[in-house]
C-alpha cells in the first residue's frame, strides 16, 4: 500500500502536474495569473514547481524571472555550478518580499507550505541533482491533527513520537538559508540555534513539516496575543513614551502572581516589559501607579536570577534581581510556580535581551533613528520567536543555544565580532541594502505587523523591488555577519565541549580531590623533592656541581636564555605529544588516580572539612600576626627593632644601587644554596635562631574591638587598629 502511494506521488511530480497546487479557490482569492511560463531547464522539477508558485504570487512568468535575475546579477550567470541555486534564491527572496506585506501571512497555511517546499527544493535545485520528495508536503492529508490542535506525531508537546522519512524533511543548511529571508521566522544570528531547538527530539536532526507548521502557527498566535494586549490593556497607567511597545505582561491572573520583594516586604502585582523598561503595578483595589525600571539608559543595571522568599528569606530560586545606581537597593521579582523555575528563566532571558539591545545602541552611538529602531525590531522579533518556542514546545534553550540575538552575542565567545558585523550591516548605504530598499527589513516587518505606527508613511514608500530580504541576499555565502557568526559558534562549540569535560571530571569528597591534585602536581613535587636534596647537601658532589653550574649561568647572564630554553622545551614536548597522538588512537584517559581507601562517608567528610576550615582560620590568624608586627615596625612600636630594620634597609638599598645586578644575583644564590653545606650549617642554624628570637620580641600593633551601640553584644563589631 505504501509503495503504491509513493508511486502515485512520484508520477504526479514527474508529469509536472504539481502546477495545479494552487486551487481555483486560491486563484480567485488572490487574482494571480494562470500562465506561469515554461519550466526553467536549469532547475529540477520540484524547484520548477516552487518557482511556478512564486510566479503566480509575483504575477511574473518563470521566464521573466530568469531574465530579471540574469540582468541584475550578470556575474552569477558565469558560474554554472551555482547558477541554479542562485536563481532559485532570487525567486524565493522576491516572493518573500511580496508575501510578507500581508500582516497575517503567518496564519496562511499555503504560505507555510510554500516556504517549507522552498527549503526542500533548495537542497537540490539543479536539474542535474534531481531529488524530489516521494511524498508531497503540500498535501492536505499530511496535516492530520487532533481536536485540540496537537499533531498525532507527538507523544508530548515537545517530542516527536514517529520516525520521519529523511526525504520529507529539511536540513539545517536549507533552513538557515531560507528562513532568515523572512525576519519574523528566523534571524541569521540565531537561526542555527532555532533549528537545533526545533529538531532536538526529531529523527536525525532534520525538521519535519509538522514541527515547522506548529512553530509558525504558534509564532502567529503570540504576535496576535501581543497586539491584543496593546489594544485591550489600559496603558495610560504606564505612561509609555513614543515608539515604546509592550512585549510581555505577567501577573494578571490571581493564580500566577508576580511578587515584588524590596527588603523584607513583598507586594503582588502586574509586571510589564516594554522595549524600553520594566513596569510594576502593585495590586490593591485596582492597580496602583506603575513603578518604572529603566532599561534604555546607562544606569549600570544588573539583572540575574536569584533566591527569594517571605520576609527576605532566600529559599526559592524563582526570582529575577534588578539593581541599578538609581535604586537604594536591589529589587526582586518573584515568579512562584509549583515545579521548576521556567517562568523565571523566560523573564530573565527576555529582560536581558532588551537590556543588551540598548547596550548595543549606546555602544554604537552614531546610529540614526532608523538604525536604532531596526535593532529594537530585531530584538522584538527574537522575543516573539522565543515566546512561540516556549508555548509550542516548552523549550528553554540554554545560554549558548539561545534564540535571542543580542543576549546570545553577549555570551558567545567572540560575540563582540557579531555585534560589530551587525553594526557594519546597519551602516551600509541604502543601495547595498538591496535594490535601493530605504528601510531595514526587520523594521519593515514589525511596521507591517502594526507595532510601529509612526513608520507607516515610510513603509508605504518602500519600493516593490528589494532583492535583499532579512539578513541574506542572493548568492551571498561569506558576508561579514555570517562569517562572524560561524567563527563565534565554532568557538562556542569548543567551549561547550571543554565545559562538558570539566563537569565530567568533577569528583566528590575532599580526600579524593586532594588525591587528584597530588597526582596532577606530581612533576612539581618531584622537582621540589630533588631540589631539597641538593640544597640539604646530602650528596656533596651533586650539590657542588649544581651550585657551580648555577653560579656560572648567573654570572654570565644566561638566566634569560635558561627561561627561553624551558619555554621552548615545553613547546616541543607539546608538539611531540600531539604528533604521537595522531599515530595512535586518541587517549580516553590521560591520568589514572586511585582515590584514598576506605572512602569516607558524609559525616567523616564533614569532619575533614571542619578540620580544614580550622587550619585555614589558623593560617589567617598567623598572617594577621605577621601584618600587625610589620605595622609595629613601621610605626616604631618597638624602637630598637625599628632601628635595626631601618639600618638593614639602608644597607640593602646601597648594595642595590652600587653593586651590579648580576653580582647581586650570584651573591643571593650563593648565600641561599650554601646554608646547609657542612661548613655553614652551624652558623646558619644560629642565625635562624637569632632571627626567630628577634621576631618574637616584636609586639603586634594593638587592636581594639569597638561594638556598635545600636546592636546587641552578638552583633556587628568594629575593629580599630592602633599604630
Amino acid at each position: 500500500m505504501a509503495k503504491g502511494k509513493d508511486f502515485f506521488f512520484e508520477s504526479i511530480l514527474r508529469e509536472n502536474t504539481l502546477k495545479s497546487i494552487f486551487s481555483g479557490r486560491r486563484r480567485k482569492r488572490t487574482g494571480v495569473a494562470e500562465d506561469v511560463g515554461d519550466p526553467i531547464p536549469q532547475l529540477s522539477s520540484f524547484a520548477n514547481c516552487v518557482v511556478a508558485r512564486c510566479s503566480r504570487i509575483l504575477h511574473i512568468s518563470s521566464g521573466k524571472l530568469q531574465q530579471s535575475f540574469e540582468t541584475e546579477f550578470p556575474d552569477r550567470v558565469k558560474l554554472p555550478t551555482t547558477y541554479a541555486r542562485d536563481l532559485f534564491e532570487y525567486c524565493c527572496f522576491r516572493t518573500f518580499h511580496t508575501a510578507i506585506k500581508s500582516p497575517d501571512y503567518l496564519a496562511d497555511k499555503e504560505f507555510r507550505q510554500l516556504t517549507f517546499d522552498m527549503m526542500l527544493a533548495w537542497e537540490s535545485p539543479g536539474a542535474c541533482s534531481e531529488s524530489i520528495p516521494k511524498e508531497s508536503n503540500t498535501c492536505d492529508h499530511l496535516v492530520v491533527e487532533e481536536e485540540h490542535g496537537v499533531s498525532f506525531f507527538y507523544s508530548s508537546s515537545s517530542c516527536l513520537a514517529a520516525q520521519v522519512d529523511e526525504r520529507k524533511t529539511v536540513g539545517s543548511k536549507a533552513f538557515a538559508r531560507i528562513a532568515p529571508a523572512c525576519p519574523a521566522i528566523a534571524d541569521s544570528i540565531t537561526v542555527n540555534n532555532l533549528f537545533d531547538a526545533l529538531t532536538c527530539c526529531s529523527s536525525g536532526g532534520r525538521m519535519h513539516f509538522f514541527i515547522y507548521d506548529k512553530y509558525l502557527k504558534s509564532l502567529h498566535k503570540e504576535i496576535k496575543s501581543v497586539k491584543n494586549i496593546m489594544g485591550s490593556m489600559n496603558v495610560s497607567n504606564l505612561h509609555l513614551s513614543d515608539g515604546e511597545v509592550i512585549l510581555e505582561v505577567d501577573g494578571v491572573m490571581p493564580t500566577q502572581p508576580v511578587l515584588q520583594h524590596i527588603g523584607t516586604s513583598a507586594w503582588p502585582g502586574r509586571l510589564t516589559l516594554t522595549t524600553h523598561a520594566l513596569y510594576f503595578e502593585s495590586l490593591g483595589v485596582g492597580y496602583d501607579k506603575a513603578v518604572r525600571y529603566d532599561l534604555a539608559t546607562d544606569q549600570r543595571q544588573v539583572i540575574k536570577g536569584d533566591l527569594t522568599g517571605p520576609l527576605g528569606a532566600r529559599l526559592f530560586d524563582k526570582a529575577v534581581m534588578y539593581k541599578s545606581i538609581s535604586l537604594a537597593g536591589p529589587v526582586y521579582f518573584g515568579f512562584p510556580e509549583f515545579k521548576g523555575h521556567s517562568r523565571r528563566d523566560y523573564w530573565l532571558a527576555v529582560v536581558r535581551e532588551v537590556l543588551q539591545v540598548h547596550k548595543f545602541i549606546r555602544k554604537y552611538y552614531d546610529l540614526d533613528e532608523i538604525q536604532q529602531m531596526e535593532s529594537l525590531s530585531k530584538a522584538m522579533l527574537g522575543i516573539f520567536r522565543y515566546r512561540a518556542l516556549k508555548e509550542a514546545f516548552h523549550i528553554h534553550p540554554p545560554r549558548f543555544r539561545s534564540i535571542l540575538g543580542f543576549y546570545l552575542a553577549e555570551k558567545l565567545p567572540k560575540g563582540d565580532k557579531i555585534l560589530e558585523a551587525f553594526y557594519d550591516y546597519l551602516k551600509l548605504p541604502p543601495d547595498l541594502h538591496g535594490g535601493g530598499c530605504p528601510l531595514p527589513f526587520s523594521l519593515y516587518t514589525v511596521a507591517k505587523m502594526g507595532f510601529a505606527p509612526n513608520m507607516e508613511a515610510v513603509v508605504d514608500g518602500v519600493e516593490e523591488k528589494c532583492i535583499l530580504v532579512g539578513d541574506v541576499c542572493v548568492g551571498s555565502t561569506s558576508s561579514s555577519l555570517e562569517t562572524a557568526v560561524k567563527e563565534s559558534f565554532c568557538c562556542s562549540e569548543i567551549a561547550e565541549a571543554a565545559r562538558a569535560t570539566v563537569d565530567q571530571m568533577k569528583v566528590d569528597g575532599i580526600d579524593t580531590n586532594l588525591a587528584v591534585m597530588k597526582e596532577l602536581l606530581f612533576p612539581v613535587l618531584e622537582s621540589t623533592k630533588l631540589l631539597r636534596l641538593l640544597v640539604n647537601w646530602e650528596n656533596p658532589l651533586k650539590s657542588t656541581s649544581f651550585l657551580v653550574l648555577n653560579l656560572y649561568v648567573v654570572y654570565r647572564g644566561w638566566v634569560r636564555y635558561v627561561l627561553s630554553c624551558i619555554s621552548l622545551y615545553l613547546a616541543l614536548l607539546m608538539m611531540w605529544h600531539k604528533a604521537s597522538r595522531r599515530k595512535r588512537k586518541p587517549l580516553q584517559v590521560l591520568l589514572r588516580i586511585r582515590p584514598p581507601r576506605p572512602t569516607k562517608n558524609a559525616v567523616e567528610q564533614l569532619l575533614v572539612l571542619q578540620d580544614g576550615i580550622s587550619r585555614l582560620a589558623t593560617m589567617v590568624q598567623a598572617a594577621n600576626v605577621v601584618l600587625l608586627k610589620l605595622r609595629a615596625l613601621l610605626f616604631a612600636a618597638a624602637p630598637k627593632a625599628t632601628d635595626e630594620t631601618a639600618l638593614t634597609l639602608i644597607v640593602a638599598a646601597t648594595l642595590v644601587a652600587v653593586v651590579p645586578f648580576g653580582h647581586l644575583m650570584v651573591l643571593t644564590a650563593l648565600e641561599g644554596f650554601t646554608r646547609e653545606m657542612p661548613l655553614r650549617r652551624k652558623t646558619s642554624e644560629k642565625l635562624r635562631r637569632r632571627l626567630r628570637e628577634w621576631w618574637a620580641r616584636i609586639p603586634a600593633a594593638p587592636v581594639e574591638l569597638v561594638r556598635h551601640k545600636s546592636f546587641s553584644s552578638r552583633d556587628s563589631v568594629q575593629y580599630v587598629i592602633g599604630g
